[in-house]
């Protein structure tokens, strides 16, 4: 049978892989559910991803732009009129208002680079993604504290299943913004 020419099939395996991980958790991911899922043969998933490792980092490359496109949007950071504790604020409650499942995909598989190094420059990546612009506002090290703030802001709110307060993340980023 003559191979078939298929040119979405690998962001249909990392689409795919979102979703098992968004239903089933990092532990229910395999090339096998990946595959059914995307409803391809399971040698497709090997052979555009040798090991889950690199089929995880695409997904959380994939899951980063999400956050990152809601950043882009806002474009507030080198205007230094605008509050940016605010605007950061805004910003959490922006993305935390969004697809939850979306949300809680992201952080499971950032803190997935605990266990697996692979996915360390990833998870890397985005937290320099956020400081870079932030730095231009304040300096390299009170953006990481932000960044290191708002992940637990956001961690804190994910694991209690609480509303997430606009008024106290705004008041908590403040307190670090010379």
């Amino acid at each position: 049978m003559p191979r078939r020419y298929d040119p979405e099939r690998r962001q249909r395996i990392i689409d795919a892989a979102i979703r098992v991980v968004g239903e089933k958790g990092i532990a229910g991911l395999s090339h096998r559910s990946v595959a059914a899922e995307a409803d391809v043969p399971l040698g497709s998933t090997t052979y555009h991803f040798k090991t889950l490792d690199e089929l995880m980092v695409a997904a959380l490359r994939q899951a980063n732009e999400g956050f990152a496109k809601v950043v882009a949007a806002r474009g507030a950071f080198q205007d230094p009129a605008v509050d940016l504790a605010g605007e950061l604020a805004g910003l959490l409650g922006e993305w935390l208002a969004g697809d939850r499942v979306g949300v809680e995909l992201e952080y499971e598989l950032y803190l997935a680079a605990l266990r697996r190094p692979a996915l360390r420059a990833v998870a890397d990546e985005w937290c320099q993604e956020l400081a870079g612009p932030l730095a231009e506002r304040t300096d390299p090290v009170t953006a990481c504290a932000l960044v290191a703030l708002m992940d637990g802001i956001c961690l804190q709110v994910l694991l209690t299943g609480g509303e997430y307060d606009a008024g106290y993340a705004r008041e908590m980023l403040a307190r670090l913004i010379p």
